[in-house]
């Protein structure tokens, strides 16, 4: 791999089908490692409940306040600063319950692809 610099004050975004708006900062076929996304969840909407096939996911809370819902775990409240690690299979979904929209960064590894997602909805 070579050194590279993401600049993604261009990168657009897109609304899912999971009910949350995302823009990939960097996921690319050169970094097979991981993959970063930027996802934003509006005040009072919970994403559609779905899980990743062999990849690790990580929620890193950047401004907002929500509960997570992992398959095996007791739903919890997070804030700023908290990470979420959701391990590979296991059913997940993040609720928005403040009045802000929730931000937090989704780190893949390995790097997501369309073809790990399951809709479990």
């Amino acid at each position: 791999m070579q050194a590279r610099i993401h600049q993604n004050s261009s990168v657009t975004g897109f609304d899912t089908l999971e009910r949350c708006y995302i823009r990939e900062l960097s996921n690319d076929s050169n970094d097979e490692m991981a993959s970063i996304a930027e996802a934003r969840v509006k005040s009072g909407v919970t994403t559609a409940w779905h899980k990743l096939k062999a990849v690790t996911e990580r929620y890193i809370i950047i401004s907002g306040q929500g509960r997570v819902e992992i398959e095996g775990l007791q739903p919890a409240d997070v804030i700023a600063g908290d990470v979420v690690v959701i391990p590979p299979g296991a059913a997940q979904r993040i609720s928005n319950t403040g009045s802000t929209d929730l931000k937090f960064l989704a780190v893949c590894t390995p790097r997501f692809t369309p073809d790990c997602y399951i809709a479990l909805e």
